[in-house]
């Protein structure tokens, strides 16, 4: 079985991943780049940028650090990942609430996603 390590060392530009904060939070993250210690990502759905640790699959979030922490880099089927990307993308990008909303397809792919990483855990 591969180590937590290797399996955060596949992360590249692009790829989505999900991560957890104390709280329960769920996190969907697009990676937007690496280097050798770290994955800069921001979430999909709330737009924070986050600095995970290469190694450890943790970064810290907040005036007062929270640790938030990779649990899953299970690529999603084709299709829910590019709905991912359409979602980053609305919710980076759009400044009328009305066109925030979601669509069934968005809504679906968020549904999957709720169970799919937790389904495939580090």
């Amino acid at each position: 079985m591969p180590n937590r390590e290797s399996e955060l060392r596949k992360l590249d530009v692009g790829h989505i991943f999900h991560a957890h904060s104390p709280n329960g939070a769920g996190l969907i993250c697009l990676v937007l780049s690496t280097t050798e210690e770290t994955i800069q990502s921001r979430t999909v759905t709330t737009q924070v940028y986050l600095e995970f640790d290469r190694r450890t699959g943790n970064a810290e979030w907040g005036e007062e650090p929270i640790i938030c922490t990779i649990d899953s880099v299970t690529p999603l089927p084709a299709e829910v990942h590019n709905t991912m990307l359409e979602i980053d993308r609305k919710f980076r990008l759009e400044r009328n609430l009305e066109r925030l909303r979601l669509t069934d397809a968005e809504k679906r792919a968020l549904v999957f996603v709720a169970s799919h990483y937790p389904s495939n855990q580090l």
